[in-house]
């Protein structure tokens, strides 16, 4: 099993979305389930049908997230060499005709590639891996082949630079 690196906030939140799932969610269309099976023909039941398939995706989605939880690896980016690029990472990078562009190593889970949020794994973030500041590096990209220099290196947390965070309270919790 091979492990998923996760920032302390982006497990956080892996949790709490499992910990909703099942101590909510599932609690709750189980509940409609029962009521709708309680109206009689269960052939003819739309209402029944319905909770069953919304009780099929709670199930699987808590698979999934079970299998993230074993796996995850917590990395605090705080604790990490900082003149270098490591995972939690913001880099500035400029390419060969000038242009900027800012990206953030984090998690699979966790990135969002139009914030600037690449997950670990992608391949600019392998190339940008153990760089410091003034380093340049050819990539091969599916647009064709790009030099960068990285311009400079700051750790940020992930979760202050994403447009919309999930809360307790998108889970239900108060």
């Amino acid at each position: 099993m091979k492990a998923e690196p996760f920032t302390p906030e982006g497990y956080d939140l892996l949790v709490r979305e499992f910990k909703y799932l099942k101590e909510v969610e599932k609690p709750r269309v189980t509940r409609e389930k029962q009521v709708a099976a309680e109206l009689g023909d269960r052939s003819e039941n739309a209402e029944y049908h319905a909770a069953k398939e919304k009780l099929r995706h709670i199930d699987k989605r808590l698979f999934y997230l079970n299998g993230l939880i074993e796996k995850a690896r917590m990395i605090d980016p705080a604790t990490l060499d900082h003149d270098r690029v490591h995972f939690g990472a913001t880099v500035t990078l400029e390419t060969a005709e000038g242009d900027e562009a800012r990206y953030t190593i984090c998690g699979v889970l966790e990135s969002e590639p139009e914030h600037g949020l690449i997950s670990v794994h992608a391949p600019l973030a392998r190339a940008m891996m153990g760089k410091e500041a003034g380093d340049e590096f050819t990539i091969r990209l599916p647009g064709g082949t790009k030099t960068y220099e990285v311009v400079s290196i700051e750790y940020i947390p992930v979760f202050s630079l994403k447009k919309h965070i999930r809360t307790e309270e998108d889970f239900g919790f108060s």
